[in-house]
């Protein structure tokens, strides 16, 4: 459905809330359409966008009238460009870009969750030598600087991402890192990977399944720090839509968020089943599925859809993103976060 070709190279709800009928099976589950729908999705192609792999491979999407046209891009604000132009109906990316975009005028809600905490660090080689058992990550980046008379170069996506606001707040919150010891590198998802795997960088935020690659292929490369010790209850990968989308075609929004909840359900359930899916999706013959399994066995892996488990996360990662100068402000968000479409599909279950 959507490529990673380069893997191994390196407003308001009420007027759609009135079209959708109330709680209830044959809601959760509308009948197909008609004519067919073509949701134009944009998103991260990680593992936590798995969800909309699995929900088409189910032929879940199918029995709704609905198909997916699918952009992938290298991070959230970079998808935010084509929500903001019209080109997109659906974003499935992290939830940090949402905020400066809503900040900025832009129309959207967060309609589900995929997954928390999926953000990690892994050092390379060069970095992964000084962190013994027991040294705290602040000593650990300062030994790197005293040995090597640089700071650790570590990569990550661009300011306003959940990658970058993670790792930040990892280093200086967390850590207590001297910032004289670490530089901070931004780039794509792609590049970070290639980037640790070539030792160009000393360490990075991922997200699965590249941790499994890189620490598949090289060994020496270490998982030093997981999602929930870097930022508490990390909010991550969203399914956000347009308002103009949800007034036009709520049946579809709904059909759509249901899909989603079953597909999470089914991989937690029967993770070998869906791993082929997955694999196809992300790997096209570059990533075999024993990697894609060991992926979705990762510390680094929590599939989770329910939207009102990361708001209060999320208040607290734009409270951070203020002070990195992410954003000017804070703003409300009480008009982000719509979990009517998840309370729905659970109801119906």
């Amino acid at each position: 459905m959507f490529t990673r070709r380069r893997i191994l190279e390196a407003g308001s709800l009420a007027g759609a809330a009135a079209l959708v009928p109330s709680a209830g099976r044959a809601q959760a589950r509308p009948q197909a359409r008609t004519t067919p729908l073509t949701l134009k999705v944009g998103l991260i192609p990680i593992l936590a966008a798995a969800p909309i792999t699995v929900a088409e491979k189910e032929g879940w999407l199918k029995e709704a009238g609905l198909a997916t046209a699918v952009t992938t891009f290298e991070s959230g604000p970079n998808a935010i460009q084509a929500l903001a132009s019209g080109t997109l109906d659906v974003y499935v990316a992290g939830v940090a870009p949402l905020i400066v975009a809503r900040s900025r005028g832009l129309d959207i809600k967060v309609v589900a969750s995929t997954a928390v905490e999926e953000n990690v660090f892994v050092a390379a080689p060069k970095l992964a030598r000084f962190a013994e058992a027991g040294i705290p990550p602040a000593e650990v980046f300062k030994r790197f600087r005293a040995a090597t008379g640089a700071p650790a170069r570590l990569a990550t996506q661009p300011l306003g991402s959940v990658p970058n606001t993670t790792l930040q707040y990892w280093l200086f919150e967390v850590a207590k890192a001297d910032p004289k010891d670490v530089a901070i590198v931004s780039m794509g998802i792609d590049a970070t990977q290639q980037a640790i795997l070539a030792g160009a960088v000393d360490g990075g935020t991922l997200r699965e399944p590249a941790v499994s690659i890189v620490t598949g292929r090289n060994p020496e490369i270490r998982l030093l720090a997981l999602g929930g010790e870097m930022f508490p209850s990390q909010p991550g990968t969203v399914v956000a839509l347009t308002k103009a989308f949800l007034d036009r075609e709520p049946e579809a929004a709904q059909a759509l968020v249901t899909a989603i909840v079953r597909a999470i359900d089914l991989i937690g359930r029967d993770p070998a089943r869906v791993a082929p899916a997955i694999e196809g999706a992300l790997g096209k013959g570059l990533i075999d599925t024993a990697t894609i399994r060991r992926a979705l066995a990762s510390p680094a892996t929590r599939f989770a859809a329910d939207p009102r488990a990361i708001v209060e996360a999320t208040a607290a990662m734009q409270r951070y993103q203020v002070k990195i100068g992410a954003l000017d402000k804070e703003a409300p968000l009480d008009g982000l976060f719509d979990p009517r479409l998840y309370e729905r599909a659970v109801a119906a279950r």
